[in-house]
């Protein structure tokens, strides 16, 4: 065995991969991922800001959406070192420990972004559906339990199979599939038993992602049923418009995961580079999209940002 495969195999290092073929053209790359990241720190950031400083902001929508913005600031976090470390030429090698947390923190901040957007989804309910006892419902303390309880739920829910990765038996050239470590990449070079961790994944999936996004759908559905016996045309569009952004950032999160899906398991005759994209589109576009969104779409903070401008200038 050449001493480059053996290098490969039964180490405790993993190779990341870039753009498979495209290598002379990563200094091009590094250039528009560079600025993506830029903008996903500095975005995430102002909103982070704007809700802190402003006391209007200062309720429950605009607590979630602040969880929201520092989610996708720690999804950033967790991965620009990796990503622009193999597009910059610096490192494409990541130890074992290293890729098995960053699975843990991309795993685990997809699940709390899925239960913040949730929690976001009974905002929008409560104010439509149920006004009247608004701040009854989702007082201070109650919104804290919610924001503590998809913590826990993210960080312990997939901490079983986060530990058997661990303990497993990596036999196969240890050439991850992306510039970042995912569990179903790591679980492809094992040779150990992974039945539990394979079983355990897709019952988590079930129970977090795609139920929180039934429940999402079933809310705008009770949303949408109560807009609809508003008599006045403007009072739906208004009611309507405060939703926008929310479905925006739902759409946003969950078509990319979609889309990673769909290309891993039914697109093996893809190019290699095609899953790279899409997996750098999972992790870049919601922390990306998300200050835009609400920038755009959510009156106070536009407000907000235009007042700050005008004061620069």
């Amino acid at each position: 065995m050449p001493a480059s495969s053996a290098s490969i195999i039964n180490t405790s290092i993993f190779i990341l991969t870039g753009f498979p073929g495209l290598d002379h053209y990563y200094p091009w790359f590094s250039i528009p991922f560079s600025s993506i990241y830029a903008m996903v720190f500095l975005g995430n950031c102002v909103v982070l800001h704007v809700i802190r400083t402003e006391p209007s902001l200062h309720q429950p929508m605009f607590y979630f959406l602040a969880m929201l913005a520092l989610t996708d600031l720690c999804m950033g976090l967790s991965t620009v070192h990796t990503v622009l470390g193999v597009l910059w030429g610096l490192n494409q090698e990541v130890s074992r420990d290293a890729c098995i947390a960053q699975t843990y923190f991309i795993h685990g901040l997809s699940f709390i972004e899925s239960g913040v957007l949730l929690a976001m989804a009974f905002d929008r309910f409560t104010a439509i559906c149920n006004p009247l006892r608004y701040t009854s419902l989702l007082t201070n303390s109650r919104v804290i339990h919610f924001m503590v309880a998809i913590l826990m739920r993210a960080a312990l829910s997939i901490l079983p199979v986060i530990i058997r990765l661990k303990f497993f038996h990596y036999c196969r050239p240890h050439i991850l599939s992306h510039s970042f470590c995912l569990h179903q990449d790591l679980l492809r070079l094992a040779c150990s038993d992974i039945r539990f961790n394979s079983l355990y994944a897709l019952a988590l999936v079930i129970c977090t992602l795609l139920l929180d996004a039934v429940l999402i759908l079933i809310s705008y559905v009770f949303i949408l049923h109560t807009v609809l016996a508003i008599a006045s045309h403007k009072e739906r569009l208004k009611s309507l418009q405060t939703c926008v952004s929310h479905i925006c950032a739902v759409l946003v999160f969950y078509i990319p995961i979609i889309g990673l899906t769909m290309v891993h398991r039914f697109g093996k005759h893809l190019s290699p580079s095609v899953r790279v994209l899409m997996g750098n589109i999972y992790i870049l576009f919601p922390p990306l999209m998300n200050p835009i969104i609400y920038s755009v779409k959510t009156q106070q903070i536009r407000s907000r940002m235009k007042k700050w401008c005008s004061l620069k200038m």
